[in-house]
């Protein structure tokens, strides 16, 4: 049984069958360069088969690490930026619940441990109302850098080594910071191995925004109680059901092919819309992975992201009425964990007793239903991805069938997937501009 469906009959108002399927050349085309590694960045296609490899001492090192926070930590701040948090926060807000923090925080018995993330902005008002939080809880850190000189989470680092440093010593600090970084290179390998962190590898072929699957994104989840096995599991399967570089029957190129070919039609931004709070930050993983993979020599869909009912009250004007250069993707869940049975109101002052007796989860996918239905007649073209439920499981073949995804979009757009020129620009202006030596 498929973990990720993909469909898209409310686009072919816009775009055709025939039009899809004739892509399946050039899909199978990008299929077989990611397959074979003869595309630009393929030194960065360690993620293609990384849901096959068996890293059973990986793993047992990732778990083992985590039970070691569990045990000493109310808190573990996770510090990074871009790929080197999105997936792992993510995982978290989409598998455990919108409030973990504050029942790990507030339990009468502490059986979790609160991730609480860093360094991915440069604001002093975060830092410190994050310090204050920490307060004197006893925590850890997981710093993530390939590099160790990124500025946001280089400097982010300095502020909370200096607090562990202060409260358990220098000896003690270095027990409670765990290091993912390159595998024997880099400032921050440097420092690890010179005071002793625990560390783990980002591997040399896995960029930033594809490394959900490694220990960037494995051990906050573990130390949040996820079960990283299983989101392993469904990343294999996914491999196993996508890996074929066949257009029809397969929902990753099917879905790969549907972009590209609305792309083509004028439509240059893909709205990712979930109905669940809990997703907000899939999208937030996604729009990088699109955006850094895609955006590039003048060409690329602009990926953004609504969340769904709330968003109707702001962008929906916009996406019903506005510009028509958008599509949406909605992520759909077939099964909510849990639901709520609306009750009856004697005096049904807010008219809502039409509805006592149904669950919220009905409602809500009623009104995904409507919403769809009005924003094709207004001119969007809507795709939808579904999972049956939303667990561990589910999520890690989602990563994947995004990554791959993103992969065979990217080479049917003619670009390099899996480098992010651009992202420089900004910084050497900034360290010009903060007199940088050399800048």
């Amino acid at each position: 049984m498929s973990l990720i469906k993909f469909e898209y009959a409310d686009a072919l108002k816009f775009v055709t069958e025939n039009e899809i399927r004739d892509l399946a050349a050039e899909v199978k085309k990008a299929g077989v360069m990611l397959e074979r590694g003869t595309g630009e960045g393929n030194d960065f296609l360690g993620w293609y088969k990384l849901p096959k490899k068996r890293r059973k001492a990986e793993i047992a090192k990732v778990l083992s690490a985590a039970k070691e926070i569990r045990r000493t930590s109310e808190v573990l701040v996770v510090i990074g930026i871009g790929g080197s948090y999105l997936g792992a926060r993510a995982a978290i807000e989409a598998l455990t619940d919108p409030f973990y923090n504050i029942r790990a925080l507030t339990g009468k018995k502490r059986a979790n441990t609160a991730v609480f993330f860093a360094g991915n902005s440069i604001s002093p008002e975060y830092l410190l109302a994050l310090e204050e939080i920490v307060g004197k809880r006893d925590f850890s850190v997981n710093v993530i850098s390939k590099s160790g000189t990124t500025t946001e989470p280089a400097v982010t680092f300095r502020f909370f080594k200096e607090l562990l440093e202060k409260k358990y010593g220098k000896e003690g600090a270095a027990k409670r910071i765990y290091a993912t970084t390159d595998r024997a290179r880099g400032a921050l390998k440097t420092m690890a191995d010179r005071e002793g962190y625990k560390t783990f590898v980002i591997p040399d072929d896995v960029g930033g925004r594809f490394s959900v699957l490694t220990p960037v994104g494995l051990l906050p989840m573990a130390v949040a109680g996820i079960d990283i096995n299983a989101v392993l599991e469904g990343a294999s399967e996914a491999y196993d059901e996508f890996a074929n570089n066949e257009l029809a029957g397969n929902a990753c190129n099917l879905y790969a092919a549907a972009r590209t070919a609305l792309y083509r039609k004028g439509k240059e931004v893909e709205i990712l819309v979930n109905y669940e709070p809990c997703l907000h930050f899939v999208s937030e993983w996604w729009k990088q992975l699109y955006g850094e993979s895609e955006g590039k020599d003048g060409k690329g869909i602009f990926p953004a992201s609504c969340d769904f009912t709330t968003d109707l009250h702001s962008m929906g004007q916009y996406i019903q009425d506005g510009k028509r250069i958008l599509f949406e993707t909605v992520l759909n869940v077939e099964k909510p964990r849990r639901d709520v049975v609306i009750g009856t109101d004697a005096e049904n002052l807010d008219g809502l007793n039409y509805l006592a007796g149904k669950g919220m989860d009905y409602v809500n996918k009623q009104a995904a239903a409507g919403t769809a239905m009005a924003h094709v007649d207004g001119g969007v073209p809507n795709l939808k991805i579904t999972m049956e439920t939303l667990d561990a499981k589910n999520f890690g073949a989602l990563v994947y069938f995004f990554e791959r995804a993103c992969g065979v979009s990217g080479y049917m757009l003619g670009v390099n997937p899996f480098n992010q020129p651009g992202v420089e620009a900004y910084k050497k202006n900034m360290f010009r501009l903060l007199g940088k030596p050399g800048y």
